[in-house]
């Protein structure tokens, strides 16, 4: 990313993504946001395991918001993130622009080597992961 902030270019052509997670229960796993309160700190939470809950995944680009995408399992593991990058996000992205870079966090399905693999091979040098550009 640093390399490209003097590329006017680069910006409207990046697209970010990220997913969360949906508890029926009312409670939402933002994997990377974490909120704290300064009141009553020794409060403690109950936290309920294995509630059935929903992973929405969603892409965000300068003129295009893509999703929200539901996966239907209750866990997204690489080869599920990849089946919905082929056959959902990246179809839609190559018909509004050849010229794209995808972005996504380092979630362990992003890194799986299949979907690496096919992001190598079929977005070379125009998506960003765990390690920077690729």
């Amino acid at each position: 990313m640093l390399q490209n902030t003097e590329d006017d270019t680069f910006p409207p052509r990046l697209t970010f993504s990220n997913e969360a997670t949906f508890h029926l229960g009312g409670t939402v796993n933002r994997h990377n946001g974490h909120i704290r309160g300064l009141q009553n700190p020794q409060e403690a939470l109950e936290h309920e395991r294995e509630s059935p809950k929903v992973n929405v995944f969603c892409a965000l680009s300068q003129t295009k918001v893509y999703g929200p995408f539901f996966f239907a399992e209750n866990t997204v593991t690489g080869v599920k993130y990849l089946v919905m990058l082929q056959n959902w996000l990246l179809p839609q992205m190559g018909e509004d622009s050849e010229d794209f870079i995808f972005q996504m966090d380092g979630a362990p399905p992003h890194w799986h080597r299949d979907v690496r693999r096919f992001l190598y091979e079929s977005l070379p040098q125009r998506w960003i992961g765990r390690v920077g550009k690729e």
